[in-house]
Order: C-alpha cells, then structure tokens, then sequence
C-alpha cells in the first residue's frame, strides 16, 4: 500500500535542494544486477518520490524480473535533510525484511549515500547484509542514474546494481 500523496501541498522548504528527484521515474532500459553469489539479472524498476509538504519526501522503489516481468523487490520510505546543511537520510523498509538507515551528502543533484543502521528479521535467510551504499544522480541528459553497492558476511562492497530512468510524471 502506498502512503497517500497531496498534490496541492507546496514542498517544504528544506527539502528545496532535492526537488529534481520529485515525480516518477521509469528505467528506460533494463538494469543490471550481480553479485558473487548470484547469477547476474537485469531488471526493470520504477521510483516514485512524493512530498506532502512535510519536511521529508516519501518513496516507492518497484523492481521487475526484465524478461518474464515477475515482481522482484520493493523498498518504500522516506528521505529527510538536516536542515541548513547537505546531509541527507534515507529511511528504508525492504520486502526482504531488511530495515536500514542511509546517510550521505547531497552535492549538486548527486546523493552519496552509506548504511548507518542495518536490521533484519530473525529469519532473514544468510548471508546477511552488512553495508549498503547507493549513489543517486540526475545526469545532465535528464535521465536518473542509480547505483547500489553492497556488502555481506562474505563479501566486501561491490557493485550490486545500475541502472537508468527516464521521468514519466512529474510532482510538485
């Protein structure tokens, strides 16, 4: 279920900065996932960001098989800035049963991001995740740029996911 958006509400002010994320965006090709204990994939994804008029920006992460278009994985939460500074958190609920905190800095309109918090279900299956960190950027064609490094119990961070969007709807 999606959290209800309101498109009347002006956005606030101290999430000024980070207004080029709003709207959805759809991968234009498909992107491509890996790791060493899976077998590569590529995958499809939508982003929705939506405000509110509250000082944080809700979002909805939907990532699709690329070939038999099977759902794959979800991510849904919020993003906040600390205010009168570049310094952005993500707030993230996984359908995997992975909770986490992602802090970074806004430069431009590129987000660095790395885990802060992790958490996960008692049955979360092994090996576990230890670090994420994502890289977020509006490129100068327009189009939203993302990539997802990852760390386990096994492995050190590497590059997990990229991939690209086009904006399909804006939000203001």
């Amino acid at each position: 279920m999606a959290c209800p958006s309101n498109n009347t509400a002006d956005l606030n002010p101290a999430l000024l900065p980070l207004d080029w994320l709003l709207g959805t965006w759809e991968s234009d090709e498909p992107g491509e996932g890996c790791f060493t204990t899976i077998k590569p994939f590529r995958y499809t994804e939508t982003l929705t960001f939506s405000h509110v008029g509250q000082p944080v920006i809700n979002f909805m992460f939907n990532a699709f098989h690329a070939e038999n278009k099977k759902p794959l994985h979800r991510e849904c939460g919020f993003i906040r800035m600390q205010p009168g500074s570049n310094r952005v958190a993500f707030m993230i609920a996984q359908n995997s049963g992975l909770v986490e905190i992602e802090e970074g800095e806004l430069t431009g309109q590129q987000l660095n991001l790395q885990s802060q918090a992790l958490a996960r279900v008692s049955f979360a299956r092994e090996p576990h995740v230890q670090k994420v960190s994502r890289v977020i950027q509006l490129r100068p064609d327009g189009r939203l740029e993302q990539t997802v490094s990852m760390a386990t119990d096994n492995e050190p961070l590497m590059q997990h996911l990229h991939i690209t969007y086009r904006r399909q709807a804006a939000f203001t």
